[in-house]
């Protein structure tokens, strides 16, 4: 399962990446347009509004592309993503930490990153990738 070294080694992997801190966390910027990923330490009221199902590790924050990419990363796996009353509107999931692996979280936070990177910097990016086997 992934680390908070993981998220930043992955992160920062991701061209022109700058990790800073922000609010008492991290958060994963790229090209001066936002963060992509950011820590998101679940707080009082979304603790009462979650109740027993709140998660008690380590919680990162993700940019999506829509709420129903969000709904569909819950309801593919709910023990991995999920969201608070917070985000009601958002294109934005949370993600447990310890219970995502690696994989998984690379792909994610490429997938967040595109959403943010600039159009050059992205497109170069994904001239770079290998093609997908067929």
């Amino acid at each position: 399962m992934a680390t908070w070294e993981d998220v930043s080694r992955l992160a920062l992997a991701l061209p022109e990446t700058e990790e800073r801190s922000s609010r008492g966390g991290l958060e994963w910027t790229v090209g001066n347009r936002g963060s992509f990923a950011w820590e998101r330490p679940l707080r009082k009221g979304d603790i009462e509004a979650l109740g027993a199902t709140a998660p008690m590790g380590e919680i990162l924050g993700v940019r999506v592309p829509d709420e129903g990419v969000k709904f569909a990363l819950i309801a593919d796996d709910p023990a991995v993503y999920f969201t608070t009353p917070h985000f009601d509107g958002y294109p934005a999931v949370l993600v447990q930490i310890d219970a995502i692996d690696t994989d998984d979280l690379a792909e994610l936070l490429a997938e967040s990153w595109l959403l943010k990177a600039p159009k050059k910097v992205a497109k170069a990016y994904l001239d770079g990738l290998p093609a997908a086997p067929e």
